[in-house]
């Protein structure tokens, strides 16, 4: 008896093997082209770039904050 496993790993080699030698083949791949041209026309980022992005903005914050506080504080001591 095959293990449920195996039996799957079979089936889903079969199934890609199969769809690699019919037209969904070439669908997936113009459709993949497609993607790829449409999202490089549009001004996206990565995920690491947001994220970078997003930490810089908290940092700037933070500092503003500070600022705001040192200012503050200075100008009720000259008061």
């Amino acid at each position: 008896m095959i293990a449920p496993n195996q039996l799957f790993d079979d089936f889903q080699k079969n199934m890609s093997e199969f769809l690699a030698k019919t037209p969904a083949a070439d669908i997936e791949r113009n459709m993949k082209a497609f993607m790829t041209q449409a999202f490089s026309r549009m001004d996206l980022v990565t995920r690491e770039e947001f994220d970078i992005q997003a930490d810089l903005l908290a940092r700037a914050l933070e500092r503003v904050e500070s600022l705001e506080a040192r200012v503050q504080a200075l100008e009720q001591d000259g008061e």
